[in-house]
C-alpha cells in the first residue's frame, strides 16, 4: 500500500521543537510539541515515517543543522528554509510555535519556500573558524577604540606614524601615569589588545594551514589568482558560500551576496536605489574591500607569480578581471562617484568569481 504524503512544519528552538503535520489533500493541520533532544525526535519521527511519506522543513536559525543531518541520515527528505523568504500575511499579528509551524507547513506543500545550502561537518567547521577570526578582529577594533578613548582622556596622543604599528608599540610600554589606579587601567586596556593581537595571529596560522589542506587549496589558488583576493578572503568566501556551482548564473550570486540594485518600479516608472545588502554580509564586505584594489591598473608582481602557476583558463579569466575591472572604476570614479564604483566593482568581482568556480578542479595543478 502506497503512504500518503505528510507536509510536516518544525519551529525549532533549543528546549523545544513544534511540529505541524498535513496529510496531502487534508485542510487542517494537527499540531503538537516535543522535547528537543536527539532521542525523542528519534523516536517521533520513526513512527510518523512508518505512517507517511514525510516531506519536512524548518528555518535557519541558531540551532543550525544538526536536526536536519539527524532526519537525512533517517531517509526523512528534510529542507532548512531561508527565514526571510517564509511568506507572511501582512495582516497577521498572532505568533506562536505552534501557528509559525504551520505556516512553514503549507508553505512546503505549495511550493513557496526557498532552501539554503546546507554544508556537512568539515565544512562548517572550516566556516566557524573564520567566523571565530571574524569575531576576534571585531573585538580588536573595540578594544584598541577602548584603549585609544583612555589616552586621549588622559591627554596622551600618538601622532608621530600611524597607529598600532611597531612605533606605537613601544610608546604605549613607555607610558607611565601618576596614579595607580589610572596605571591600573591602562595596563588592562593594553594587556586586552596585546591578547587580541595574539589571538588573531594564532587564527590566521590555522586558516593559513587549512587552506593549504587537500579540501581548500586548489579552490583558494584559484581565486587568488584574482586581484584583490589572497588567502584569507579567498577562505571567507569559499567557506560562507561553500558550492558556488548552485548558482545559475553570476547574477544570482551578486543577489545572493546583496550587490544589485532595489527596485521600485511600477507601470512604465523604474527607480533603482541603493544595493540591497541582502544575503551573506560577510562575503559582501569581503568583495568590497578587494574592490578597493582596482584602482591601480596593471597586475602587481605577486599577482602575475600567482598566474605562472595557474592553468590558461584560470589565468585568462584572471586578466580579463585585472583590464575591465580597473577600467570600470576609472570610468564610474571619473564621474565623482568612487564609493559607487567600488560597488560596481565588486559586483562584477563576485561575477569572475563565478567564473573561475566553474572551471573543473582536474584542470588545477597540485602544491608541489
Amino acid at each position: 500500500m502506497t503512504k500518503c504524503i505528510r507536509w510536516v512544519g518544525l519551529d525549532v528552538h533549543a528546549d523545544s521543537i513544534a511540529i505541524a503535520e498535513i496529510d496531502d489533500g487534508a485542510k487542517e493541520a494537527r499540531t503538537s510539541e516535543i522535547e528537543s533532544s536527539p532521542k525523542v525526535v528519534a523516536k517521533r519521527f520513526k513512527r510518523m515515517a512508518a505512517e507517511a511519506d514525510l516531506r519536512v522543513c524548518y528555518e535557519a536559525g541558531g540551532c543550525g543543522f544538526e536536526l536536519y543531518r539527524q532526519l537525512t541520515s533517517m531517509g526523512i527528505e528534510c529542507i532548512v528554509v531561508a527565514p526571510s523568504l517564509v511568506p507572511k500575511k501582512p495582516g497577521d499579528h498572532v505568533k506562536t510555535d505552534r501557528r509559525d509551524a504551520i505556516r512553514l507547513a503549507r508553505a512546503l506543500r505549495t511550493g513557496e519556500l526557498t532552501a539554503v545550502y546546507v554544508p556537512n561537518q568539515e565544512q562548517e567547521s572550516a566556516r566557524d573558524l573564520l567566523r571565530a577570526r571574524d569575531d576576534v578582529r571585531k573585538d580588536r577594533i573595540t578594544a584598541r577604540h577602548r584603549l585609544s578613548s583612555f589616552l586621549l582622556r588622559r591627554g596622551h596622543r600618538f601622532v608621530e606614524a600611524s597607529r598600532w604599528s611597531g612605533k606605537h608599540a613601544a610608546w604605549l610600554k613607555e607610558l607611565r601615569f601618576a596614579e595607580a589606579t589610572a596605571q591600573t587601567s591602562f595596563e588592562h586596556y593594553r594587556a586586552a589588545v596585546e591578547y587580541l593581537d595574539v589571538r588573531l595571529k594564532a587564527l590566521d596560522a590555522q586558516i593559513a594551514a587549512l587552506a593549504k589542506s587537500d579540501a581548500w587549496r586548489a579552490r583558494v589558488e584559484r581565486l587568488s589568482s584574482l586581484r584583490g583576493i589572497a588567502t584569507l578572503s579567498a577562505m571567507i568566501v569559499l567557506t560562507e558560500l561553500i558550492e558556488l556551482r548552485r548558482f545559475e548564473n553570476p547574477r544570482k550570486l551578486m543577489s545572493y551576496v546583496g550587490l544589485v540594485p532595489s527596485e521600485h518600479s511600477s507601470g512604465n516608472k523604474q527607480q533603482r536605489g541603493r544595493i540591497t545588502k541582502a544575503g551573506n554580509g560577510q562575503v559582501r564586505r569581503i568583495l568590497v574591500e578587494s574592490a578597493w584594489t582596482y584602482q591601480r591598473r596593471g597586475a602587481s608582481t605577486a599577482i602575475k607569480k600567482q598566474w605562472a602557476e595557474q592553468p590558461p583558463d584560470v589565468v585568462r579569466i584572471a586578466h580579463a578581471a585585472s583590464v575591465r575591472l580597473s577600467k570600470r572604476y576609472a570610468r564610474l570614479a571619473a564621474r565623482g562617484k568612487p564609493q559607487k564604483a567600488v560597488v560596481a566593482v565588486a559586483r562584477e568581482l563576485c561575477g569572475f568569481i563565478w567564473a573561475l568556480e566553474q572551471l573543473p578542479l582536474a584542470k588545477l595543478p597540485l602544491a608541489s
